[in-house]
């Protein structure tokens, strides 16, 4: 199933107007030239006599095969994992260009519906796996070591072996997938083709949400109120949205016999749920001293009394409003890049140069911005949505940074290149955080440096602290939903139950904001994606941290990381750092870097 492995980071969506330049559009033809080309009616073909052949040829059987015949079973599996993949990535990725096109949102239908209906004859491979003995297996993998290569992969096969259901259930359960797939569908068509009118102008979503970051308060102010009126239009098919996507989930956890809604999301991730439970309790308990700390700074710079949802965003006082073109955007990017490691500038440097990156906001188009991967023998490609506010400049080094370790991870192979999301942010911090270090040493002013420490500390408590919030909202919501149908109003008590919490005593909650939950895509496209954000980075502020202290050979162990894609489990990957995120003071390490950039700004104070 296709679907966007990077959702927005909704938090830091922006837009802006001005002359950018030119901007960059995908070229798909690296996938297919066009919907009629004959290469993807050639890979339809082969995609449904190879799984016919794959099934006929192996299931029942896979507990016979030797070493070398399960070996060759897995090289199979993995080209129908490419061919499906690339299908389906281009089918995705024109349909996300323009999602409000009747033809493009057919087309991926169609393709969608075909490939599941050719893979469902596949579902035997991984129930079967899991009938082989630890010993068989371990015995096998000794036998051949281009076998023993893929035991990561076994071993996360291997960890659903306690929720697996009947061979006749696991089918139908992969038949219904494109039933859920039709609701995320709803959402994002829903999304893209919302109106809001400011001053009577006539925006889409992402260009509305641009205002929230203006310095005049006003049109911030009205920007709230107008999404606001918006959502309230629309409240009941978000709420339907939410409550089927639950309800599913809640079903299928039920007869898996998950011991709660988070596990699944625990197991894709290869990571334990105490280690999870560890990192919220950390963000949790640091809330006065990140979010709650800094908000106080802000309403101060703001002169405030109070402040507004609408302020939480707002640029500083002292901060020039000015439009970064793109020719500025990726000199700025890629400079930062190249100082770390010349490799890593001309890794990236082909996503500007042959049509890998999307950038213009353009109707129809979806909102936010995301690295997807498609396949190992093609390239990643990035989508954004460039309208030059100097916060685009960090979406740009963190999709980039996405895009980077996709390239590198690629050699792994199929089954092995697509790290867990916990890690699967890594390579994106870390290019935020390189960018805005390289921003940071070229600030002239004081206040330019305060402008840049603030708007950094902004993006880690949007990426940590509300990220955490939107996991505990969504842990109530799966929880409630359990019990039976959410009404909007119990939805929208759930949302502003973890909000005043995690923002602080000084904000006031204006009438309608209570709706805000209804267009974050990860709650629906990815239930529990959200803890991944905080994982990733306070795992890369960890990571930056050895880096800054001048670690011996730290570049050659980073790239190596990367490289490993998903062939390692993080304790694993975090060793030759001396790091090990199943520690609980791991996370303070990460919390005390943001903690100590708030302490610089409280210093510019005196």
């Amino acid at each position: 199933m296709f679907q966007l492995p990077f959702p927005v980071r909704d938090a830091n969506a922006s837009s802006g107007s001005g002359d950018l330049g030119k901007l960059p559009e995908w070229d798909l033809s690296d996938l297919y030239a066009g919907e009629d080309a004959p290469e993807l009616s050639r890979d339809l073909d082969w995609l449904q006599k190879e799984c016919a052949g794959f099934a006929a040829d192996y299931e029942g059987k896979l507990a016979d095969l030797d070493a070398d015949g399960l070996l060759t079973c897995v090289h199979r599996n993995e080209k129908i994992n490419n061919i499906a993949g690339r299908i389906m990535s281009y089918a995705g990725l024109r349909y996300y260009q323009l999602t409000t096109d009747a033809d493009r949102a057919k087309f991926l239908s169609d393709v969608q519906e075909k490939v599941t209906i050719f893979t469902t004859p596949l579902v035997f491979f991984t129930l079967e796996i899991n009938r082989i003995e630890d010993a068989t297996l371990d015995a096998l993998f000794a036998a051949n070591a281009d076998l023993a290569r893929y035991k990561p992969v076994f071993d996360r096969i291997r960890a659903m072996k306690p929720y697996q259901l009947s061979d006749e259930l696991e089918r139908f359960m992969h038949d219904l997938g494109i039933v859920g797939d039709a609701w995320e569908k709803l959402f994002d068509e829903t999304i893209a083709g919302l109106t809001f009118e400011i001053d009577g102008e006539e925006l889409g979503i992402e260009a509305t949400l641009n205002f929230l970051t203006e310095q005049d308060r006003s049109k911030r102010e009205a920007a709230a109120r107008e999404l606001a009126r918006v959502f309230a239009d629309n409240i009941k098919i978000f709420a339907r949205v939410h409550n089927t996507q639950a309800k599913e989930k809640e079903i299928i956890d039920r007869w898996r016999g998950m011991p709660s809604p988070q596990m699944g999301r625990h197991l894709s991730n290869d990571v334990e749920p105490e280690v999870v439970e560890a990192l919220r309790e950390a963000v949790v308990a640091a809330y006065p001293k990140l979010s709650h700390r800094y908000y106080e700074l802000k309403r101060k710079w703001l002169g405030l009394d109070r402040m507004q949802v609408w302020d939480r965003n707002a640029p500083l006082p002292m901060e020039t409003t000015r439009i970064v073109d793109w020719d500025e955007a990726r000199a700025t990017v890629m400079e930062a890049y190249e100082a770390f490691d010349p490799r890593m500038g001309e890794l990236a440097q082909p996503f500007f140069d042959k049509g890998w990156i999307d950038a213009g906001v353009k109707p129809g188009k979806a909102p936010g911005a995301f690295a997807h991967p498609t396949v190992t023998n093609v390239h990643p490609y990035v989508m954004l949505n460039y309208l030059g506010k100097p916060r685009d400049v960090m979406t740009l080094a963190h999709e980039l940074g996405h895009g980077v370790h996709q390239v590198l991870a690629a050699d792994q192979g199929e089954m092995l290149s697509s790290t867990p999301l916990t890690l699967a942010e890594t390579a994106s911090v870390f290019g935020e955080m390189l960018t805005f270090r390289k921003m940071l040493e070229k600030a002239k002013t004081k206040e330019e440096r305060k402008v840049l420490l603030a708007g950094k500390v902004e993006d880690m408590i949007n990426t940590v602290v509300r990220q955490i919030a939107f996991y505990d909202f969504e842990c109530k919501l799966h929880a409630a939903r359990a019990e039976g149908e959410l009404t909007p109003e119990d939805i929208n008590a759930l949302w502003m139950s973890v909000q005043a919490e995690s923002l602080g005593e000084g904000f006031d909650f204006m009438e309608g904001y209570e709706t805000f939950w209804a267009y974050i895509p990860h709650f629906v496209h990815s239930p529990f994606y959200v803890y991944a954000y905080a994982f990733g980075d306070g795992l890369v502020n960890a990571l930056y941290s050895v880096y800054a202290e001048g670690a011996e050979g730290f570049e050659d162990k980073y790239f190596d990381l990367l490289k490993a894609g998903g062939s390692k489990h993080h304790k694993e990957l975090l060793a030759p750092f001396g790091l090990d995120a199943s520690d609980p003071k791991f996370w303070d390490k990460g919390l005390s870097m943001i903690s100590g950039l708030i302490d610089q700004l409280e210093a510019m104070e005196d």
